[in-house]
């Protein structure tokens, strides 16, 4: 009820994520006979929401949230920064993922950056994703992987560009619109962790849940958020200066933004004596 109550309220435009994610949680959470660890590849520009669902997940399981002992988070860059480790990388990764869910059966792994991760290295994990029972008398089954990307977010915006121009609206968008060629795209991304990777071949991924790009209206409603959390009278012309502020793309229709709701905080600051 927290997960979808918190989704409802702070994710703007994202109808499909929240549906997707409430559903896939829930389900797994509540299946005491699970055949492998739930995985979601989470997709979509920057600033659309994708840390905030992962940070939303993490609160809805435990107390701590991302501060719990048991959520292990992965940025590519600070984890994996050179090519010519992956294989240290590969036996590290392995050792930390067994080591932790041999503690807590109910652990969560977050893997940010993928589309900057080295190919083949999320690979090494793909034994914990399977259909196993046990591996080396440890079960994966109850523990749950998120995946973070920019990959595929082309497609995404493709698919959303194509309604909009045709006067449908977003929410029109189904699943089943773009959740096959968001997986193609990744798949065959080459500066996409998930490059030709064993875990799309196998189908070991549960959802690709695709972000959408974030319109001026979206924007609005970040930046009113971001207000009240501070707690802060909303002043509407200070919404609409900074939603003006933003640019937005493509550059004849001007829809969505570069950047999602990435820079509200930083422009409330110019704003704001905080």
């Amino acid at each position: 009820a927290a997960l979808r109550e918190n989704l409802d309220k702070r994710l703007f435009g994202q109808h499909l994520v929240s549906k997707v994610v409430v559903k896939a949680v829930r389900g797994f959470l509540n299946n005491t006979n699970a055949k492998k660890p739930l995985a979601l590849s989470l997709h979509g520009w920057t600033g659309t929401g994708k840390n905030f669902v992962s940070k939303i997940v993490a609160e809805s399981i435990y107390k701590r949230g991302l501060q719990s002992k048991y959520v292990h988070q992965f940025v590519a860059t600070l984890h994996f920064p050179h090519a010519h480790s992956i294989n240290l990388y590969k036996d590290q990764l392995q050792s930390w993922i067994r080591g932790n869910v041999s503690i807590c059966p109910r652990s969560l792994f977050i893997f940010d950056e993928m589309d900057k991760m080295h190919a083949g290295l999320i690979d090494s994990i793909k034994p914990f994703l399977d259909y196993y029972e046990l591996l080396d008398g440890v079960s994966y089954r109850q523990a749950i992987f998120i995946f973070l990307s920019n990959a595929g977010a082309e497609k995404i915006t493709e698919v959303a560009l194509d309604f909009w121009r045709n006067g449908r609206t977003r929410e029109d968008i189904q699943l089943t619109d773009i959740q096959n060629a968001l997986s193609v795209s990744v798949f065959n991304n080459k500066n996409s962790g998930f490059w030709h990777s064993t875990l799309i071949d196998r189908n070991l991924i549960d959802y690709f849940i695709p972000f959408l790009p974030l319109e001026y209206r979206h924007v609005k409603m970040c930046v009113r958020v971001e207000i009240e959390s501070r707690g802060y009278t909303v002043d509407e012309d200070i919404v609409s200066r900074i939603a003006d502020e933003m640019t937005y793309f493509p550059r004849e229709e001007r829809i969505y933004s570069d950047k999602g709701c990435k820079t509200v905080d930083a422009k409330l600051d110019y704003y704001y004596d905080f």
